[in-house]
């Protein structure tokens, strides 16, 4: 297998492990703090990592970002905030369990809007192997009395916005550097969560330092690390494989709530973190040639 596929793939299972962990993070953020609050706060963490970042390895010429490169950051972090809102503002309204299902559509969605809108070829096995996914992901996240409600509705919109990140990160990462890519989308997120934030939440020191560590978890590691992990980690990956790996997040929110928050492991789970995992290495079978 190419080698730099295999290293894809390392940095987009190491993207899923922590956002997995993140989902624990966003839980008890928001027992103190808005959803819109979170999102600015976490964002704004993000840009205050990868600046710093790029400040100590790059000199004062990467700071030129061309306006097409500008644009296509703005375009992916309206993107990203759009998810990330709907996804925030979705878990008020619904269980955990079903919001980690709802998110996790993009496994399917991916391969799905990718051919219809940019007739991306999927190989056969990456399809075969996002279907054992979604079917593992049913089995982890869904139970026998799934209703949908209102935040199940705005989670699933969420989804669409994740769907649409994957696909668009996939098309632009290989067109600029990833780190630019990654600091445009977080900058422009931040500043979406900052306006709607100050417009209608309340915002307080009182209320921020009780959340301090999951907001710094989310801001510094999910965003500032994950996020640009992910525009590196899609260079040289499909898409839907992309997609497939990263769906592991939910496998890994099982665990971080098994031991952050002492959920328990059920039969079903482990038949679905299993499904998942099977169809990751499905998806690695013969990537070419494609169906469509």
């Amino acid at each position: 297998m190419d080698r730099s596929l295999i290293k894809s793939d390392l940095i987009l299972l190491f993207t899923a492990v922590i956002w997995g962990f993140t989902f624990v993070a966003q839980r008890q953020g928001m027992e103190y703090i808005g959803p819109f609050t979170f999102i600015a706060l976490r964002f704004l963490l993000g840009v205050l990592f990868l600046v710093c970042f790029i400040l100590i390895r790059h000199n004062r010429k990467f700071w030129k970002i061309t306006k097409k490169e500008f644009f296509m950051g703005c375009i992916v972090g309206f993107v990203l905030f759009a998810g990330t809102a709907f996804q925030q503002v979705g878990i008020i309204h619904t269980t955990a369990t079903k919001s980690g299902f709802i998110t996790g559509l993009y496994v399917v969605l991916v391969p799905v809007l990718g051919f219809l809108i940019w007739e991306q070829k999927i190989s056969r096995w990456s399809l075969i192997g996002s279907i054992v996914a979604f079917t593992g992901l049913y089995f982890l996240s869904v139970p026998s009395d799934l209703k949908l409600n209102y935040g199940d509705i705005l989670t699933f919109i969420g989804a669409v916005f994740w769907t649409f990140h994957v696909l668009l990160i996939a098309r632009y990462s290989p067109r600029m550097n990833s780190l630019k890519l990654a600091l445009v989308q977080f900058s422009f997120s931040a500043v979406l969560g900052v306006i709607i934030a100050v417009i209608y939440e309340t915002i307080s020191m009182d209320m921020i330092y009780p959340s301090a560590v999951p907001v710094l978890y989310s801001g510094l590691i999910s965003t500032g690390v994950a996020f640009t992990l992910q525009v590196v980690g899609q260079k040289n990956s499909p898409p839907t494989h992309a997609a497939i790996i990263m769906s592991l997040e939910a496998v890994f929110a099982a665990i971080g709530g098994w031991l952050v928050l002492s959920e328990g492991f059920t039969t079903r789970v482990i038949v679905g973190c299993s499904l998942m995992l099977f169809g990751m290495l499905i998806s690695h079978a013969k990537l070419k040639p494609a169906i469509y």
